[in-house]
């Protein structure tokens, strides 16, 4: 009886020990599970800071370039120059470990909006615009995509627009109007034209470095567009010719649209299509910093004049 109650003493103390090492350890476990996520909210905000910092870096530099060339943007402006990759690791404040290694870098670069051409231009007040289809339909050509897509983006761009654009370059709500064909939204972006039949993903992704949405109708600039999209803006003219003149452009740009136009052979850009300035930026921003990483891309308006820039969107990834 004795051994009996003994036996059952270390069983009880031995039960009793694993259960106070499993609640220990648990205890343990929870907490460096919640170290673990104060870490990443503090990398996430450090993160957010730095892009912030970026932008601030971007604006100032568009701002500045605003001043310097207040009639033309080209890429022999110090905007284009990309910012390599850059370590930050002395900027940020944490604490240190011997031994560790800690990665914290940013890269990016500016990209000039009008370099691309914008599928906000094939409708106005939603109605497709036919000069404007007809540059869309040839970029298409161009890029060896199916030209009859450019109808049924402008319809359906057409349909998705619930603001009208005023003679002043502003936008005032249409009263009793609705987007036609129950579409709910407008195109904001342009992995949208995944919504218009006809196009697929790897299409989409052949249209990134041509095409853009952006908020408001945009010209194109000569001075920074690729030859494809050069040659849209002219009827009848190859890409082979428009490469002719993003060579030449490299040695002068544009100052002014008629010195482009003197240029085309006798042939005549579409109306209203083309400048040789802009003002909207892409400013992609890469940030790592330590297990965290962010991508980021925001599209900034330069102001008339010498105004500060300002943020119209951002997205990350």
């Amino acid at each position: 009886m004795l051994r009996r109650q003994r036996g059952v003493a270390v069983i009880t103390a031995l039960l009793l020990t694993t259960l106070a090492v499993t609640i220990v350890a648990s205890l343990f476990w929870q907490q460096q599970v919640q170290v673990r996520s104060m870490e990443n909210q503090r990398l996430h905000l450090q993160t957010k800071w730095i892009l912030r910092g970026a932008l601030d870096w971007a604006s100032l530099v568009l701002q500045q370039d605003a001043r310097d060339h207040a009639n033309v943007t080209a890429l022999d402006h110090v905007w284009n120059t990309p910012l390599a990759e850059t370590r930050l690791d002395q900027y940020i404040e944490r604490e240190r470990v011997e031994g560790e290694v800690f990665d914290a870098t940013l890269s990016g670069r500016i990209i000039d909006a009008s370099s691309r051409y914008n599928l906000t231009n094939l409708a106005k007040q939603r109605v497709p615009d036919p000069v404007q289809v007809g540059i869309y339909k040839r970029l298409l050509q161009n890029l060896r995509l199916d030209p009859n897509l450019a109808e049924r983006t402008a319809a359906a761009i057409a349909n998705t627009q619930s603001v009208a654009t005023t003679a002043g370059g502003g936008t005032q709500d249409t009263p009793g109007q609705a987007p036609l064909n129950g579409l709910p939204i407008e195109f904001t972006r342009l992995d949208d034209l995944l919504s218009v039949p006809g196009y697929t993903v790897d299409m989409v992704a052949k249209l990134h470095d041509f095409a853009i949405v952006l908020p408001e109708p945009s010209k194109v600039n000569v001075n920074t567009a690729p030859a494809e999209v050069l040659a849209a803006l002219v009827p009848d003219y190859s890409v082979a010719e428009a490469a002719s003149l993003v060579v030449r452009r490299k040695q002068a740009h544009y100052r002014g649209i008629e010195y482009f136009t003197s240029e085309l052979g006798g042939k005549t850009l579409a109306p209203d299509s083309a400048d040789v300035k802009s003002d909207q930026f892409l400013v992609q921003s890469r940030i790592r910093l330590d297990r965290a990483a962010l991508d980021a891309e925001a599209l900034i308006k330069r102001q008339s004049g010498t105004g500060a820039p300002t943020l119209v969107w951002i997205r990350q990834n």
